[in-house]
Parts: structure tokens; C-alpha cells; sequence
């Protein structure tokens, strides 16, 4: 490859994204990014609108990239479609610029790069966020952060589950604002790994942080938080509500979803309190009767 490449953004119906996408594979994509409405887009970077997803395709040369942009508009009319030439980039470090720090409640959270601007009068989190999700920065993140930090601030000492804990940075949250007994669990072993990492760079030993299934964890927390999708957050409802002692978190849910992920936790007893809202991301709150 030369110094630059070619782009093809599509904009389409979600229900066409993966017919589009074999499209895509078909004509030699070099990559292909995917963006939809279930999963977190990251900061700094536009998501599609309602209904729709947006695929960005990356290809080697202008041909191609010409023939597919043509073959994209016969066979999806509605799709909307364009081609740009990008310089290349040094992708190891380019995806840094949209990682910043973010302040919630008492908490500073960051990336090791913006560490020695941390206010003095904040906690500091010093968050590598690598391949895992969880930097502080993003709206499902920062929403939680806000609601660990009011509950420990009234709950000193209060045990803490965080289920599909990713970087680690809720679970190490909550110990450096005094919870007592914190274990984060997550099915990714790249995630634990980074986890115990970011654990021992906030010199916060003590977390029990493993690749565990729930129902394998012991004990029931007083604080429960889960910051992932939707839909693993209905299929796991039975067994994060089994270990809910006195308040649960949620996260990883868009406004549309709301109302299926609450109805699921009602149901298992739970009762639903106001949460919070940043843009079209929602924080899910109960509380055990």
C-alpha cells in the first residue's frame, strides 16, 4: 500500500447491514468497520441513526472501491454512500485521541498519557484501556461512575459486584471510594488480564477479579453493577438478580431498550428508581424490596 486509502461510508437500513456486508467482503474490502444501534460507538465517532447502521469499508486502491460504491447503490437504492482518499495512520496509536479524562463526583478517570494532569483534589483512576471497554470517557461508563460514587459516599465499606467488569474501572472505583470486599467478573480473559493490570497500576490489591460465571461467584453485594449489552443484560436478569443484596446498576442500554431490561428485573422482584440518562445511552436503578 502507498501513503493512503480509500473509504466507502454507507449509511443504510439496519436490515440491510449484513447483506451489505457480504457485499462488501465479496469485491476484496481490505477492512470493515461496523457501527450499530446495539453496540457502544465509540467516543468521538458518529453513530448511525435510529434504524439505520453505518458500515465504513477501507480499500486499497480507487478502483475498487469505485466498483463497490457502484455495486452498494444498485443493489440498496436507500443506502447513502461516500468515498474518500485518507492518509494513513499509524493505527496502534491514532485510536488515543478519542480516550480523555473525564471528572465524575469525586473521580478522576484517565488514560496513563493525561495522568499528570489530574486534579489533586480528585481520587485518581488511571485507566489503560487497550482492547477492553471501559475508559471512563463513555456515556454507559460515566453514568456509572456517578452512582458508585453516591452509593459508597453514603455506604462506606459496602460490597461490590461489577459484572462484565472490561478495564476493571468500576470495580477499582468503587475499592478507592471504600468498598470493602469488590470482585468484577468478565467471560473475556483479555479483559481480566487488563483489569488485574489497571488493579495493580491504581495499587488496588484485594479485587477478585476472574473470569467467573455468576453463578459461581459467592455471596450476594450490596452494590450489583453490570455495564454491558441489552441483551446479555435480560439473559443473565435471573442470575445478577440472585446476587443483588441492596442496589443494582445498569448500563449498556440505549432509551429504546429501556423498558424490555427493566420489565425483565421487575419481574424477578426488583424495584425500578429513576436513573439517569447521557444522550441516547440510559442507567438502569433498583433496589431489593
Amino acid at each position: 500500500m502507498t501513503g493512503t486509502y480509500q473509504t466507502l461510508t454507507v449509511d443504510l437500513p439496519d436490515g440491510d447491514s449484513e447483506a451489505a456486508q457480504d457485499l462488501l467482503h465479496d469485491v476484496g474490502v481490505l477492512g470493515l468497520e461496523v457501527r450499530d444501534r446495539e453496540g457502544p460507538t465509540m467516543p468521538g465517532v458518529r453513530a448511525p441513526a435510529p434504524g439505520e447502521a453505518i458500515l465504513v469499508a477501507y480499500f486499497e486502491d480507487a478502483e475498487t472501491a469505485e466498483a463497490a460504491r457502484a455495486q452498494l447503490a444498485e443493489s440498496f437504492p436507500s443506502a447513502r454512500l461516500q468515498l474518500a482518499e485518507e492518509a494513513q495512520q499509524d493505527w496502534s496509536n491514532a485510536w488515543k485521541v478519542h480516550i480523555k479524562s473525564v471528572q465524575v463526583g469525586r473521580l478522576w478517570v484517565g488514560p496513563p498519557w493525561e495522568a499528570p494532569q489530574a486534579p489533586a483534589d480528585r481520587v485518581r483512576l488511571v485507566i489503560e484501556p487497550k482492547m477492553a471497554f471501559g475508559t471512563g470517557d463513555h456515556p454507559t461508563t460515566s453514568l456509572c461512575l456517578g452512582a458508585v460514587d453516591d452509593y459508597m459516599a453514603t455506604h462506606p465499606g459496602a460490597s461490590v459486584l461489577d459484572v462484565g467488569t472490561g478495564t476493571g474501572v468500576l470495580a477499582i472505583a468503587a475499592k478507592k471510594l471504600g468498598a470493602g470486599r469488590v470482585v468484577g467478573t468478565d467471560n473475556d480473559p483479555v479483559s481480566v488480564e487488563l483489569a488485574r493490570e489497571n488493579a495493580e497500576v491504581n495499587a488496588t490489591p484485594g479485587l477478585e477479579l476472574s473470569g467467573k460465571s455468576l453463578d459461581a461467584v459467592d455471596g450476594v453485594f450490596e452494590l450489583v453493577v453490570a455495564n454491558i449489552l441489552a441483551n446479555t443484560l435480560i439473559e443473565l436478569a435471573p442470575l445478577i438478580v440472585a446476587r443483588v443484596k441492596d442496589k443494582l446498576l445498569l448500563a449498556g442500554v440505549l432509551a429504546h431498550q429501556k423498558a424490555d431490561v427493566e420489565a425483565a428485573y421487575v419481574k424477578l422482584g426488583l424495584v425500578a428508581e429513576p436513573g439517569a440518562q447521557q444522550g441516547e445511552w440510559v442507567r438502569l436503578d433498583f433496589h431489593r424490596a
